[in-house]
């Protein structure tokens, strides 16, 4: 198995196993993140913004220079609930 079959796969058990019975959907999760954060910052921020702003954060931390393969792994996992509350939000 290639090192990005493996970080893609379990980036899915993360975000379709343990998180998701952790913590819930992640769409319900990402929304009431996303209106925490739009009430502290006084601006709009959706479901997807959320996601995304964690891949940033996940960005910073491997830019830090410390190589922990799990920040690979959870972007990957916020990238595809970013990209599944989109596609939901536009249908």
């Amino acid at each position: 198995m290639s090192k990005r079959t493996d970080i893609l796969k379990r980036a899915n058990e993360c975000i379709c196993g343990d998180r998701e019975q952790d913590y819930g959907n992640p769409e319900r999760n990402f929304e009431l993140i996303a209106s925490l954060w739009s009430t502290y910052t006084g601006s709009d921020i959706s479901a997807v913004d959320v996601a995304m702003m964690m891949v940033m954060l996940k960005a910073a931390r491997i830019k830090s220079g410390r190589l922990h393969e799990d920040n690979f792994i959870d972007g990957a996992g916020y990238f595809a609930c970013a990209g599944e509350i989109a596609s939901k939000e536009g249908a």
